[in-house]
Formats: structure tokens, C-alpha cells, sequence
């Protein structure tokens, strides 16, 4: 995970869109905050957005504007693991109203930014994508929950015998498919 968020800050195109954005004292308190496993929440966005970033130029979308918003996505500032006093409803329900309050109040945001950051968790909320890139978001941000997911699973289990076996054994049989 570490090689890939270096190979992230070594893109200057990629950086210079987000560069205010993780400078930003604010956003840099996400780096506090547990996202999934150990990734932390800033990690978490980095990887969303370059992810975002790299798809959308491929396709010809608005890369900017899907890589700033998927930056501040997850712009919440607490532990979601843990019941806050003061809020209503679960986490996967209310984050993205928080983060884009959050993020409006920080950050100039476009229309399609807010849309992406507003919709990024459809279709668990029913606020449905108005644009592309809102999609993109929402896809982005199930592949990177389930690879830190992989990851952190790797990570813990990859020394134990019975786990390399059945890590080795699994592989098999998925590149046999």
C-alpha cells in the first residue's frame, strides 16, 4: 500500500489538482481517522481520487473535478465506529451529507463535485449520481474498501502456514476461471 501511495505523489498532473486540498490543515486531520482495517481516512480518499482521476481521463470525463471531490468524500472528522453524541442515523447513511458540509465550507466546490460527493454512497442512500463521474465515485470507493480489505487480510494472515496454503490454493483456482 505504502509503494502505491508513493507512485500517487510522484503524478505532478494529479497533484496539482488535489495540492490545495491535501495541504489544507483540515484534510490533513483524516490521517487521524480510521477508515477501513488500518488505512487511514486520508489514504483512503487519495486512493479513491487517483483511481477516479486515472478512469476518468481514460473515458474523456471530467477528471478534475471527480479527483477533488473524491479527495473530500469522506471528509467526516470522527471515529464511525464509535455512536457521536449529536448524530442521527448511521454512518453509511449520513457521511456524505457531513463530508460535503464539511467540504463546502472549506473548498469552492462545482455542481458536480457536490453531486459526487453528496451521491458517493448510492445505493445505500437513494440519492441517485446526476453525472458520470458520480458513478465513478461510487464504484471507486467499493474496489478500494474491498482492496484494503484484501490488503489488511494479506497482511495479517500472509505468515501463517494454513493461510499461505489456502492463499496459494485459492489463487489456483481463480486463474484456472
Amino acid at each position: 500500500m505504502e509503494n502505491l501511495i508513493n507512485e500517487i505523489y510522484q503524478d505532478t498532473e494529479f497533484m496539482k489538482i488535489i495540492q490545495d486540498i491535501i495541504d489544507h490543515p483540515t484534510v490533513q486531520q483524516m490521517k487521524h481517522y480510521r477508515q477501513h482495517y488500518e488505512t487511514s481516512c486520508f489514504d483512503h480518499c487519495l486512493m479513491a481520487s487517483y483511481t477516479c482521476y486515472l478512469y476518468c481521463q481514460v473515458h474523456h470525463l471530467d477528471y478534475r473535478s471527480c479527483a477533488r471531490a473524491a479527495m473530500l468524500h469522506d471528509l467526516f472528522l470522527y471515529d464511525w465506529r464509535k455512536r457521536q453524541n449529536g448524530r442521527k442515523g448511521l454512518h453509511a447513511f449520513t457521511h456524505p451529507e457531513t463530508a460535503y458540509r464539511n467540504a463546502s465550507e472549506l473548498f469552492s466546490l462545482n455542481e458536480k463535485e457536490k453531486d459526487i460527493i453528496v451521491k458517493h454512497m448510492w445505493p445505500i442512500t437513494w440519492k441517485f449520481p446526476r453525472y458520470k463521474e458520480s458513478f465513478i465515485l461510487t464504484v471507486v470507493d467499493k474496489r478500494c474498501a474491498i482492496n484494503e480489505a484484501i490488503y489488511e487480510m494479506q497482511r495479517k494472515y500472509a505468515n501463517k502456514r494454513v493461510f499461505r496454503y489456502a492463499y496459494v490454493f485459492l489463487s489456483l483456482l481463480l486463474i484456472r476461471f
